[in-house]
């Protein structure tokens, strides 16, 4: 069973949790998980930074960070997925596209970490690019 939890950590935003929830889970049925407790944190500035300079050792903010808490074989996929939402609105005013559309790219990048994909190197970036259009798309026709 898939299990998407969504916590609002924003001061001063909210979310629309289906849509969250339902990029996730589009991800997670794509790349044929079967089992997965996945909890979206939405959250801003502040605390990314913190989990940057922690988890990374950037001092600067970031727009997603994905934490792989259990996986494995015969076991249920666990992480967290923290989405920015101070820096999805600055990512979409700058893309052209809504805030809404931002966050859904977020989550499903969120979604492709979790899964092992990597954009460490040029090569992994497009792979994963083209693995978050293809979710995109999807969601936009579904």
């Amino acid at each position: 069973m898939i299990r998407i939890e969504i916590f609002n950590n924003h001061p001063g935003r909210r979310v629309r949790h289906g849509e969250i929830r339902k990029a996730a889970a589009a991800v997670l049925r794509g790349e044929g998980e079967t089992d997965a407790l996945v909890r979206v944190i939405c959250t801003g500035d502040s605390l990314m930074k913190r989990l940057n300079r922690a988890w990374l050792g950037h001092r600067s903010t970031t727009d997603v960070l994905t934490f792989t808490l259990e996986s494995g074989r015969g076991k249920t996929l666990e992480g967290e997925i923290y989405v920015n939402l101070d820096q999805a609105r600055r990512q979409a005013r700058d893309a052209g596209v809504t805030d809404r559309n931002e966050i859904a790219r977020l989550v499903v990048h969120g979604s492709l970490h979790l899964l092992g994909y990597d954009d460490a190197t040029p090569p992994l970036r497009r792979k994963m690019a083209g693995r978050e259009d293809v979710y995109l798309d999807r969601l936009k026709a579904g």
